[in-house]
């Protein structure tokens, strides 16, 4: 039964995920409340086994219809990955409980700037090209990397939110660019947490195939109703987020 549970929340997490970001406020949780006194680096590992597919999954799709800017989000994805390999490593020797009442600030600042102007991310105008467009890019691979593999929630939503705001794409073209990164920070930690052994496989497989079939649900989406929707859905699970990190911090 517990691996229906998770399944189903693995299928809306990769829906939710392939839009926007943001996948990990759904299976996480689920994970976490099935299975209580699992330590949590397994945990976390067995939610990246599930989420790498979908990821997969929404980057093609993405590939197929968007243009990226291949020069500029190839190393950052290469830079990215290192990150979130010393992330995870780093989530293996301390915990990160001095994040939980830092990112709901951190959320709500990113929810009232988007709120406020409503006009960003609205027109795919980039501000940047050549090395420093991929000298930018690979500064936000890094950080938001590190950020994957150590904790987690919201990775893609504010991969998202830098490339919109920093890099000045639309929220379709953010996305997508944010795919292909959230990628390859998932299989860097991947790695990482399978070679610790802090995997479930026997989880693995279904939860992985649900992934795929919510994240292609959600990529379909959003490349059909285009930057308008993404933006709206940003919106959402980004005050989802504060309301689920906002209550874990200061209320549980």
């Amino acid at each position: 039964m517990e691996w229906i549970i998770v399944s189903l929340a693995s299928m809306l997490a990769g829906f939710v995920d392939a839009i926007v970001g943001g996948g990990g406020l759904i299976l996480l949780p689920a994970l976490f409340a099935t299975y209580p006194s699992t330590v949590p680096a397994t945990l976390l590992g067995t939610n990246k086994s599930a989420a790498v597919w979908g990821t997969a999954m929404s980057t093609w799709q993405y590939g197929r219809k968007v243009q990226l800017p291949w020069r500029a989000m190839m190393p950052a994805a290469l830079v990215g990955m290192l990150g979130a390999f010393l992330g995870a490593w780093t989530v293996t020797q301390i915990a990160p409980d001095f994040l939980r009442k830092l990112l709901p600030l951190v959320l709500l600042g990113v929810l009232a700037y988007t709120l406020a102007r409503k006009d960003m991310g609205r027109h795919h105008a980039p501000r940047y090209s050549g090395r420093t467009e991929t000298w930018i890019a690979c500064a936000i691979g890094l950080t938001i990397g590190f950020y994957d593999g150590f904790f987690g929630p919201g990775t893609g939503s504010f991969f998202v939110f830098l490339f919109v705001r920093l890099m000045g794409y639309d929220f379709l073209n953010a996305s997508a660019s944010a795919k292909l990164l959230n990628l390859a920070t998932n299989v860097s930690a991947l790695a990482l947490f399978a070679l610790k052994g802090h995997i479930w496989w026997h989880l693995a497989v279904p939860m992985a195939v649900a992934n795929v079939l919510g994240a292609a649900l959600g990529t379909h989406m959003a490349l059909r109703h285009g930057t308008g929707f993404v933006r709206i859905i940003f919106i959402g699970v980004v005050s989802l987020l504060i309301v689920k990190t906002g209550y874990d911090a200061f209320m549980a």
